[in-house]
């Protein structure tokens, strides 16, 4: 693949950039006084620290992960947002019409950046095992976080893509002709990775401001994982775990749910430069017309009942003249922001996720209390017993869209999970069951012929 070529530069290079991360307040990192060379690199605490920060800061701005990547082109994609892109050859537009093909623009973008980001994850994984002399104990962080970042783009682009290449090393001559691993395969060989990331991390935090992940994190996407694979049991262990952590409490309060300091946070990544808003806040923002913006779905904002809160605290109604729409209003700060980072994990979804992998096993007792937690502090009546298996998990993938919309591509997801995708051809014209995948990237199969077919219908 060409991006491995292009990115099969010594450590040096991107080492230098990634120092400069310290201004964005990731992680306080000095400048050394002298020149490090490549072999240095994961000789130092500070500058592997460095590094990992830079991963940090491009899984925030340059990977499926970022607030303008998941969030509006899987929204567009699905039921939950509409496109006011004034041009039908721009990348989204064919996202939102469900007529991409394999030279989209945007799959493009979002396949070579996160990949960039999977390169310098490895990196980081062999600079630290040939390190003589970073602590055990820091070689365990680093190695246990670059683990979790890798896998959890590995996540996504498997949800994505299907087949995909699984990239281990930063070896341009190998990476350029590997042959994709078979989806089945992908999620082994994540359940084997995050395993040993898990046994690596900690429960502790490393920032107070929950912006690096930790063991629960890590945890949360074994979960996710688990789900897929309809291991409900196993799910059901990790998640439980999670909940009974100390580290976590629900939120009751709505208007507090986006703010940084809320205990119900298990990862957040914070904007670039102080006082930035987050991304959320700033692209699904208009108070005009709509054009060149997102705005929310009538279907979308016809599933919210009208006692439900969260329809009057996280919705926000535009009107012009004649005409009015709908926008997303979770992140509220878009000037001298001090109160939000971008919420990648929420212990709301812990809960979902905990009530859907009881509601598998016919545990309906004790999938309720998860599911009515976030019902009820909407302000909406709880569901109570007796109730089917079936009903209960349409109850819960309801909530999920209510929960989370507009949140990292959280609606195509659980509809993939649960395989109820074809609900989408009641709202989306051109809707096919083979769009559950997006297309491999033409440069991509041009580039290296190991990665035919083509995904199905493209």
């Amino acid at each position: 693949m060409k991006l491995f070529k292009l990115i099969n530069i010594v450590l040096l290079s991107f080492i230098t950039a990634f120092i400069c991360i310290s201004c964005e307040k990731l992680v306080e990192v000095e400048i050394p006084n002298n020149q490090i060379t490549t072999d240095l690199v994961f000789q130092d605490a500070q500058t592997a620290n460095a590094v990992l920060a830079g991963l940090y800061a491009g899984v925030r701005d340059n990977s499926l992960l970022a607030g303008d990547k998941m969030g509006p082109h899987l929204g567009v994609y699905t039921d939950d947002l509409d496109s006011y892109s004034p041009t039908a050859t721009n990348g989204i537009y064919e996202l939102y019409q469900n007529q991409q093909t394999d030279i989209n623009a945007l799959i493009y973008s979002n396949w070579t950046s996160t990949y960039q980001q999977i390169f310098i994850a490895n990196a980081i994984l062999e600079g630290v095992q040939a390190s003589a002399s970073l602590s055990t104990s820091e070689r365990t962080r680093l190695k246990g976080e670059a683990l979790f970042l890798r896998s959890l783009l590995f996540f996504y682009l498997q949800q994505l893509f299907g087949d995909i290449p699984y990239p281990l090393s930063t070896d341009y001559k190998i990476n350029t002709t590997l042959p994709k691993t078979p989806a089945f395969d992908v999620l082994q060989k994540l359940d084997s990775d995050l395993q040993e990331s898990i046994s690596l991390m900690n429960d502790a935090y490393n920032n107070p401001e929950r912006i690096f992940a930790n063991k629960k994190t890590a945890q949360l996407l074994l979960a996710k994982v688990y789900m897929t694979q309809n291991r409900w049991s196993e799910a059901e262990i990790v998640l439980n775990n999670i909940v009974q952590s100390p580290l976590y409490s629900f939120e009751n309060d709505l208007s507090k749910v986006f703010l940084k300091s809320g205990s119900h946070i298990l990862w957040q990544l914070k904007p670039k430069n102080p006082g930035d808003a987050t991304k959320e806040a700033s692209i699904y923002y208009f108070t005009g017309a709509v054009a060149n913006n997102y705005a929310l779905t009538a279907d979308l904002v016809a599933a919210f009942s009208t006692t439900d809160q969260r329809k009057q605290k996280w919705i926000a109604t535009v009107t012009v003249g004649p005409d009015t729409w709908y926008r997303t209003d979770k992140y509220k700060n878009r000037l001298a922001n001090t109160t939000e980072y971008s919420i990648v994990f929420r212990l709301e979804e812990v809960y979902l996720l905990l009530s859907e992998a009881l509601a598998k096993q016919n545990k309906i007792a004790q999938a309720l209390p998860y599911l009515n937690a976030t019902r009820q502090r909407a302000g909406i009546n709880p569901i109570i017993s007796p109730v089917s298996q079936s009903t209960l998990l349409n109850e819960i993938l309801q909530e999920d869209r209510r929960e989370f919309f507009t949140e990292m591509g959280h609606r195509f997801f659980d509809l993939k999970r649960t395989g109820q995708l074809q609900v989408l051809t009641a709202v989306k014209t051109h809707w096919q069951t083979y769009h559950e995948l997006w297309p491999l990237p033409q440069k991509e199969l041009q580039l290296n012929p190991n990665l035919n077919p083509q995904n199905t219908g493209y």
